[in-house]
């Protein structure tokens, strides 16, 4: 079954296409949960389809070896999981995992391939913002991670986790949370205490709950807001 026009809409590089543009990819989408867990595609794999988030988070994930791995990026309802199709380029570097449970419109990557070809150049120039998205944020957690302590990154992180589920409470665990932040699950409890206490956020049995953006965007690093109005500009005017 094709996905409904609102489904098409929530995901903001199929939203920025023309609605005939959009109708005709429309034919060989369809619609998926996602997972907790589910790895989409593996390092130094095949990507067989590609992902379109309406809501939930993917993180793209690198492995260092000795089972050490680290967040490299995160893709939620303002991109697409598979950019390596788009460019063309060979077998994946991370591993592409379902860290925030949610769904997502699919379709494959021959399918994919063909309709950037034969389309009229929305889909191809969506993509090209939303790599210039991935961009902004791949230098700026490079930045962040080295300039910016937990208690920022974790601010950061909880901000953009709820904007891409469209709601201020979320399932989370502190496990996941501290595999993103590559910090110790320790580390993480204690600034998630912190936060609480001050009333910026709520924790309990996995579910975290904003309380308080304004209080918890001012303990947040600048990250967050630059990696925001990247993409607000990229899809701008489409």
């Amino acid at each position: 079954m094709q996905p409904t026009a609102d489904e098409l809409r929530r995901n903001l590089i199929l939203g920025a296409l023309a609605p005939v543009e959009r109708n005709r990819l429309a034919r060989h989408l369809r619609a998926v949960d996602l997972k907790l867990g589910s790895v989409l595609y593996e390092a130094g794999g095949s990507i067989d389809q590609v992902y379109f988030p309406l809501i939930g988070v993917v993180s793209l994930v690198a492995d260092l070896g000795g089972d050490t791995f680290v967040e490299v990026a995160t893709i939620g309802h303002e991109g697409m999981v598979g950019l390596p199709v788009f460019l063309g380029a060979g077998p994946p570097a991370e591993r592409a995992s379902v860290q925030v449970a949610g769904r997502a419109l699919t379709m494959s990557a021959e399918h994919f391939r063909h309709d950037v070809a034969v389309l009229d150049g929305g889909l191809q120039l969506a993509m090209q913002r939303f790599t210039q998205v991935m961009f902004v944020q791949l230098a700026r957690n490079a930045a962040c991670d080295r300039t910016h302590n937990i208690r920022q990154r974790c601010a950061r992180w909880l901000l953009m986790t709820a904007d891409r589920m469209r709601r201020e409470s979320f399932d989370l665990t502190q496990e996941f949370l501290a595999q993103m932040l590559g910090v110790r699950r320790a580390s993480v409890s204690e600034v998630a205490g912190e936060l609480q206490a001050e009333g910026c956020i709520s924790y309990r049995r996995g579910t975290i709950a904003i309380e308080d953006r304004e209080a918890l965007s001012s303990r947040s690093c600048d990250c967050y807001a630059a990696v925001r109005d990247a993409v607000r500009a990229a899809y701008d005017g489409l």
